[in-house]
């Protein structure tokens, strides 16, 4: 079938997958790379995945092509010579024959891929699908080093998913010819429980460490700085609630959140884990009573998705894909992000108001709107709408050159 039929089987679709966030990578980021694979193909799509692994996690790892379920495995170290990865990514590419069934190239975020993606795209002659998550493009969007990759990819694009509807919004202003929509991250509700052990480390915890009345705030990740660690902490003290909550940060610190901590963390209660794969977090999450996502920007952080499908309501910035999903009052407390007094607010109420009926709201929107099957289907959308992209819009094959 042509790859600009307007109609396409899931069978017949073969998206060969650019990333630099797989397994065995680690993160949040790898996490839902593997996620919308495996749902892909599950559906009986086959997907292609080109790893680009960044040094030193691709450092020591051999170049190889791996036959797995539902498609192939291409192991890319990149090492200290990215175009030298590239160029020897697509050979292997070429040598085995992997091209000729590729009906889309799609650039999974991050800088290699959104290099790579719209070269490949156009060597092979099929439409581009470029995925923002959130990071790739507040990073990218004003510098003027990597701008220009990401403009060449968007532009280049046959359909263009990002994760919130203000990032789609931010894109068509941008390019206002390329298709966008939102897609926001899913989750396998049934393979993300606590087991009883998990819930008992959870009560165990609480009761030695937390003192009796307080509430548990968990921020959870990699807590960077626009995640707004600092700013929650400063707005804690401010609220007058910090005797009556107590803060458990569960991932990698930012510098500057680390140095509050050393100087004022006396002040508040608060616990720190080291970075944990995430089924290892299924305690933590259990023990908390909030979850806390203050970003300044952000896109749709799997953290969110984690805690409404557990029932655990947020505590979270009106801006990125909390904006899309949550409502105040409802599913979370919220704030203006970078607003202190909002941020007060919310913590204010946090201390006093009964979270169970929000978190079962949060329940029950994590099952209408991100199940990882609905995340899979619109993916399957997106890939079948983007092959029906006119051809002035997307690359042509060279057998459908004049």
């Amino acid at each position: 079938m042509p790859a600009g039929s307007a109609t396409r089987s899931t069978g017949s679709l073969r998206p060969l997958w650019l990333t630099e966030t797989y397994p065995p990578s680690r993160g949040g980021m790898a996490h839902s790379c593997d996620r919308i694979v495996r749902g892909l193909r599950a559906a009986g799509a086959a997907v292609d995945v080109v790893h680009f692994m960044p040094h030193p996690r691709g450092g020591d790892r051999p170049w190889a092509v791996e036959s797995q379920a539902g498609g192939r495995y291409l192991a890319c170290p990149v090492e200290d010579d990215p175009a030298h990865a590239l160029n020897r990514a697509w050979a292997a590419l070429t040598a085995d024959g992997a091209r000729e069934d590729v009906t889309h190239v799609v650039a999974f975020g991050g800088s290699r891929p959104l290099v790579a993606g719209p070269v490949f795209a156009a060597w092979l002659g099929v439409p581009l699908v470029t995925l923002i998550r959130g990071n790739d493009f507040d990073a990218a969007v004003f510098s003027t080093r990597r701008r220009p990759i990401l403009d060449d990819a968007l532009a280049r694009s046959a359909m263009v998913c990002a994760v919130s509807q203000d990032k789609v919004e931010k894109i068509a202003a941008l390019h206002p010819g390329v298709p966008a929509r939102r897609i926001p991250n899913g989750i396998d509700l049934d393979g993300w429980t606590p087991s009883p052990s998990d819930r008992e480390r959870a009560a165990a915890w609480r009761a030695a460490e937390v003192a009796p009345g307080r509430r548990v705030i968990g921020l959870f990740g990699q807590l960077k700085a626009k995640k707004g660690g600092t700013f929650l902490l400063d707005a804690l003290l401010r609220s007058g609630r910090a005797d009556d909550l107590h803060v458990l940060l569960a991932g990698w610190l930012e510098p500057e959140l680390e140095a509050w901590l050393e100087e004022r963390g006396g002040e508040i209660a608060w616990t720190h884990l080291p970075f944990l794969d995430r089924y290892e977090l299924l305690p933590w999450f259990a023990a908390c009573d909030w979850v806390a996502i203050p970003s300044f920007y952000d896109g749709l952080p799997n953290v969110l998705v984690e805690a409404a499908a557990l029932g655990i309501p947020l505590i979270a910035a009106r801006t990125g894909g909390m904006a899309d999903v949550l409502g105040d009052g409802e599913t979370a407390l919220l704030f203006e992000p970078g607003d202190v007094a909002g941020c007060c607010w919310a913590l204010e109420r946090a201390a006093r108001v009964d979270p169970a009926p929000l978190g079962v709201a949060c329940r029950t929107l994590a099952e209408a709107e991100l199940d990882a099957r609905l995340e899979t289907r619109r993916y399957l959308e997106a890939l079948t709408d983007a092959s029906a992209v006119p051809a002035a819009v997307r690359p042509l094959r060279a057998a459908d050159a004049p």
